[in-house]
């Protein structure tokens, strides 16, 4: 088998120097084509000649018709050529024999006629007419073709008469109006208003109604338009009739300069047609009323706009209260109460299909929106009272409710100075479906009504249906402390401190202890900050404490007792979160950060000193990563870690590892400065590094990473010494750099 040559490769891929376009190959193309054969001339030298040509190319148009007589382009060339060598009678037959085979075929009509036009034959074109229109009646072509003729040959009678004929078959609106053209060209305009007479009768669609009252009006005769405008109206009636007729009946009027029987023409066809089908009635509308209207007819036009555009929307979706929103302000721009109501009571008819409050919350501001307007803008408490009432028992209580409805209506029946069912609705409210904000409500009330006793009893109420509430519990003790008790406001404080279960314990604690700083009980005060140590020894109750400690003023105006008196604070506090370990260094860093402020701000030098010297050093360090779930390692994270000097003293092999690393830095600056020493001493100070190295990391009995398996890699390590980028060595000696900086 013979191998198919490789294609040769292009080497040079550069674009060549004459570029060629395709419009250029397409004229080359078109410039070498070769002639194709062309018929060669035949001269005719004699009569002899001559008859012989005919007799052939009639031989061969017979043979084309006896091959397919049925094909009307072979009849039309062929009597074509013999109009073209003026034998009339051979072309007449001709087309006789075509119409005697095809005697529907449109265009042999046509070309037969316009042959006995074209010679001047009349009577014989009249014949042929008459014959195609009796033939096809419904064919307008042939009937316009006659028409044109006679009126060409100023046969007016003729023409009218041709009209008529074809009027008798009811023809299209085109034949009508031609007929019409025709007579208005002749001045005939009672002719014309009969046969519009006659057309509409026939087509009484309203748009030829139209075509007949545009016909009056611009032959002056306005009276005449409009009684036609009005025949129209009364014999169609409101089934049939569509924007179109209103819109040109106002703009006759306004033509007319009547202007109010436009704009009253224009609020009936708003009033009688259906809101789908008035659009370009409103456009048209909107921009009469620009043009002759008032500011308020401007308005009224808009508002029936959007009027109609939001039923469109309600149509497609009816619980859209969004919509409702924006339809019932339309509406009170209007002024219109008993409009407004109907809208209002539509809205609050769509009843939400599920039953949770997410989809209720929207529907709600209707009845509050409703209620709010009926009393300030209707004026109309009794119709008020109903809505609210209406709304409440709508409102499914057993699986949720909405305090604000409740505390509007106890709002607006003390507004009305009826206090006890305001109170009674209220207490209704809260026995069947206690809630925060109705509780909040409810005592807001009472307290501007100025009845404290009152006032407890709904915190009583209030904190036996939730206990753990430290909001109800703060507010209840401050009401005490304002009427003076402060001894009840410290019981019910202290109630409230015993709670087993508290939603914000440390905001409850703080007013507690802000309470007792502003009766100046410094001893209460800080036996409630040991009490809540006691509970949890976090780093900002330390903090609090020592700054308490220093604003007492049971410490005397002495600055130095105060802050004697914070520093110790610090130093316990320091202390005891020592005690944690690894686990308090977080919040140990951010006491010396707030003991650290504190020396700046209000202690000594020796103090700030001290303190500076508790200070820890932030050490990056590494650990694996490990899988809670199912213990797979999956690689190692940085943290940082903090190294505190305390630390440093109880732990002695932190030193020898700073000593170690110092020891490792003096080596490499030798062995920089020596480097023409051999590779011999270069491998045996290396040993010697690496057993120091070992021996500093063996002496240690803590892993410096905080890696458990650290001590089973240490002889992978000697192995790989030299090779860069070990995880764990690069870990230890970077936190040995860092912890000797």
């Amino acid at each position: 088998m013979d191998r198919q040559p490789r294609p040769v490769k292009v080497k040079n891929k550069n674009p060549a120097e004459v570029q060629i376009t395709a419009e250029q190959i397409l004229r080359e193309s078109k410039e070498r084509q070769e002639a194709g054969p062309t018929v060669p001339k035949q001269k005719i030298a004699d009569g002899e000649e001559l008859d012989e040509h005919r007799l052939r190319k009639r031989k061969e148009f017979e043979d084309g018709v006896r091959r397919n007589k049925h094909g009307v382009g072979n009849w039309v060339k062929y009597a074509v050529w013999e109009e073209g060598q003026g034998e009339m009678d051979r072309a007449r037959s001709i087309w006789e024999r075509a119409l005697d085979v095809d005697h529907r075929n449109q265009v042999v009509w046509l070309r037969y006629a316009e042959m006995e036009m074209k010679h001047k034959n009349v009577n014989r074109a009249r014949n042929v007419f008459d014959r195609a229109v009796t033939v096809l009646p419904r064919c307008d072509t042939f009937w316009y073709k006659y028409v044109y003729m006679e009126e060409l040959l100023s046969n007016v009678a003729g023409a009218r008469q041709v009209f008529e004929r074809w009027m008798k078959w009811e023809p299209s609106e085109e034949g009508w109006m031609a007929y019409v053209k025709m007579e208005k060209r002749y001045k005939e305009l009672d002719r014309a208003r009969d046969i519009f007479r006659r057309f509409v009768g026939i087509h009484p669609q309203p748009k030829n109604w139209i075509k007949w009252a545009k016909f009056e009006e611009s032959i002056a005769k306005p009276d005449s338009a409009r009684a036609i405008y009005e025949q129209c109206l009364d014999m169609l009636g409101e089934d049939f009739i569509d924007q179109n007729i209103y819109v040109s009946f106002a703009k006759f009027e306004t033509r007319q300069k009547e202007i109010e029987r436009a704009r009253v023409i224009y609020k009936y066809a708003l009033q009688k047609l259906e809101k789908g089908q008035t659009e370009n009635l409103y456009n048209v509308y909107t921009q009469f009323e620009k043009q002759h209207g008032a500011k308020e007819g401007i308005e009224d036009v808009v508002v029936g706009k959007r009027r109609v555009r939001y039923e469109d929307e309600l149509a497609s979706n009816p619980r859209n209260y969004d919509v409702w929103f924006d339809y019932v302000r339309l509406e009170e721009t209007s002024g219109d109460h008993d409009k407004i109501r109907e809208v209002y009571e539509r809205a609050i008819s769509q009843v939400p299909l599920i039953a949770e409050k997410r989809y209720w919350r929207r529907y709600i501001y209707l009845w509050i929106f409703y209620a709010v307007w009926e009393e300030l803008e209707a004026k109309d408490p009794d119709r008020t009272r109903q809505i609210y009432q209406q709304c409440l028992k709508v409102i499914p209580h057993k699986l949720f409710t909405f305090a604000k409805v409740w505390i509007l209506y106890g709002k607006f029946l003390i507004r009305q100075l009826d206090l006890v069912t305001a109170r009674r609705t209220l207490g209704a409210a809260i026995g069947m479906c206690p809630k925060e904000k109705l509780f909040k409500g409810y005592i807001e009330i009472e307290l501007q009504l100025r009845e404290f006793d009152r006032v407890r009893v709904l915190y009583e109420r209030y904190l036996q249906w939730n206990a753990g509430n430290c909001y109800a519990w703060i507010k209840f003790a401050e009401l005490e402390r304002m009427l003076g008790d402060t001894e009840r406001s410290r019981g019910i404080f202290e109630i409230a401190v015993e709670q087993p279960v508290l939603d914000m314990p440390e905001v409850l604690w703080k007013g507690y202890i802000d309470f007792e700083v502003e009766e100046q009980e410094w001893a209460n005060a800080r036996d409630l900050y040991q009490r809540l140590l006691k509970r949890t020894e976090h780093v900002k109750v330390w903090i609090s404490l020592a700054n308490f400690e220093f604003s007492a003023e049971d410490h005397g105006d002495e600055p130095d007792a105060k802050a004697a008196a914070a520093r110790k604070v610090f130093s316990q506090a320091y202390t005891n979160l020592q005690r944690r370990g690894d686990t308090g260094k977080e919040e140990r860093v951010v006491l010396l950060e707030a003991w650290r402020d504190f020396e700046k701000a209000s202690g000594t030098a020796e103090g700030l000193a001290e303190v500076q010297g508790k200070m820890p050093r932030a050490v990056k360090k590494r650990r694996r990563i490990v899988d809670p779930e199912t213990g797979v390692e999956s690689g190692w994270e940085e943290y940082y870690d903090y190294i505190f000097p305390d630390d440093e003293t109880e732990r002695p092999n932190f030193k020898l590892l700073a000593v170690a690393h110092e020891w490792k830095m003096k080596m490499a600056a030798m062995v920089n400065d020596d480097d023409d020493s051999d590779s011999e001493s270069e491998e045996s100070e290396d040993d010697g590094e690496a057993g120091r190295e070992d021996a500093a990391e063996g002496g240690d009995g803590m892993d410096v990473d905080g890696d458990a398996e650290a001590s089973e890699e240490r002889p992978s390590k000697r192995a790989k010494r030299q090779e860069p980028n070990q995880g764990e060595d690069s870990g230890q000696d970077e936190e040995i750099a860092t912890a000797g900086r």
